[in-house]
């Protein structure tokens, strides 16, 4: 019989119980940095923005890494027609990162201003606080691609989404335009540094960088230099407060400051620097066939039209000049609201899933859900903001419920889909008699409900869109 060392064991166990608190503090570290993700969502901005040239001052280092960027098809629609003196127009499509000031985005606006400085360029910020690729895939074309871009850079590496959702819209982004360029730009989190600074890629950008091979796409690691620098000692990841001789990135290990920003904007300035050497021939971007199975290209929003049809009690009011909504208006100008039990909305759509996008808040209820006259369960996937529709025998109404932590006493844009069998459905939503327990969703963050009791107690809904995979049918729902 084979004799137990009792200094391997030991040493066996050691290693096996360090690899699990590191698997623990990993977990736990992405579970801070999804709720930091959800807790950013806000209002909205405005969809256009001017260059503030102040944010091109910033220093571009003579970081080498041959990983760093991927030039692949290049951009060679935007480089020739911003060399021939046209005006131009760039997007920016993303989450938080991209919604923000100083993440990147006016860094990178000024920098291309200054590469072309005798040429107009209108600029896109097609950011929301919060939201993922899903989102990204439904407002595509009413924020993005009715400005009819001439560049897209798209960011989601960060907030995350279905990769089937990313597909959706390179393939929306091509079929609308085929001379559209499109730059994919990885942004990364604080548990993601050791990946670049170890010669590899987080495993989620792996993933994204099969469709940038797929579709030819040129593709930017926004992180890599953050990741080297975190690795020598010269830069910190997370501080709230400065530390001498050294960068910091971010306060919370997502979203950076403008320092952080900076060495963001300088990787995309090293890609640009090769991309604009390479020979620029306008050419057609090819659509080749789905990499994914059940991509997002049918995906879209939709208004709250004739198509929809609402109960009595249901008013439509302005954003604008509202306290409570007017940081909503680059969204949508109008919201449709209800406040009573038993108001209902109903719709018709030929296509796999549909949603709302709306405003949640103190005073937010729950929609019960309906679908082809019959009530459902709706079941978890491994994306939180989807469920999937199953058709029950049970008493029990399915309902969506519009308030979470992140409304505590203001007010948030967010959004849930629900997947069905590919068909012709007839949707209801109902305004629910149930109500949550906002106390416990609350957790230990209950100073403005236990004072303000009456403002948490009610069912209000304010919806600004419709979500859909496929296509709203255009007759009303009942």
């Amino acid at each position: 019989m084979k004799r137990i060392c009792f200094k391997e064991t030991f040493y066996s166990i050691t290693i096996l119980l360090f690899w699990c608190q590191f698997s623990i503090a990993q977990q736990n570290q992405n579970r801070t940095s999804d709720s930091l993700i959800a807790a950013s969502q806000t209002g909205a901005m405005p969809l256009t923005f001017s260059v503030n040239p102040t944010f091109g001052k910033f220093k571009v280092s003579d970081f080498k890494n041959e990983n760093e960027y991927s030039i692949r098809g290049g951009l060679p629609n935007f480089f020739s027609k911003a060399k021939s003196g046209k005006p131009v127009t760039i997007a920016y499509l993303g989450g938080s990162i991209t919604r923000a000031d100083e993440s990147y985005r006016l860094q990178c606006a000024a920098y291309l201003q200054s590469l072309f400085p005798a040429i107009a360029i209108k600029s896109v910020n097609a950011g929301v606080s919060g939201t993922g690729t899903d989102l990204g895939a439904c407002r595509l074309q009413e924020q993005v691609l009715k400005y009819h871009p001439d560049l897209v850079f798209v960011e989601f590496a960060v907030n995350g989404g279905p990769n089937e959702a990313m597909e959706g819209i390179i393939r929306q982004i091509i079929k609308h335009n085929p001379q559209t360029d499109i730059c994919l730009i990885y942004t990364i989190y604080k548990a993601q540094t050791h990946f670049y600074s170890s010669g590899k890629y987080p495993p989620n950008i792996e993933s994204l960088e099969k469709l940038a091979v797929h579709y030819n796409l040129p593709s930017i690691h926004l992180g890599m230099e953050t990741s080297f620098l975190e690795k020598e000692g010269k830069l910190v990841f997370a501080a709230s407060n400065p530390v001498s001789g050294k960068i910091i990135f971010s306060k919370d290990g997502v979203h950076p400051t403008q320092e952080g920003g900076n060495l963001y904007a300088a990787s995309i300035v090293r890609a640009f620097n090769k991309m604009k050497e390479e020979t620029a021939e306008v050419t057609n971007h090819v659509l080749p066939k789905p990499l994914l199975k059940g991509n997002w290209e049918n995906a879209n929003w939709y208004p709250l039209n004739a198509n929809v049809s609402f109960s009595k009690g249901w008013k439509e009011g302005r954003t604008d000049g509202v306290e409570n909504f007017k940081q909503f208006n680059p969204w949508f100008s109008t919201l449709m609201q209800a406040e009573n039990v038993g108001e209902y909305l109903s719709f018709s759509f030929v296509g796999n899933a549909f949603g709302i996008f709306d405003i949640g808040g103190p005073e937010v209820g729950q929609l019960e859900v309906e679908i082809d006259g019959k009530k459902v369960r709706l079941l978890p996937t491994n994306n939180a903001r989807i469920t999937k529709a199953v058709i029950t025998d049970s008493s029990e109404t399915a309902v969506l419920n519009r308030f979470n932590v992140n409304c505590n006493n203001r007010y948030r844009g967010q959004f849930d889909m629900i997947e069905v069998e590919s068909g012709v459905h007839h949707v209801k939503l109902i305004v629910s008699d149930k109500k949550a327990d906002k106390m416990a969703i609350l957790g230990r963050n209950t100073e403005d409900i236990t004072l303000n009791p009456t403002k948490y107690n009610q069912s209000k809904i304010y919806l600004g869109r419709l979500l859909i995979r496929g296509e709203l049918e255009r007759t009303k729902g009942e």
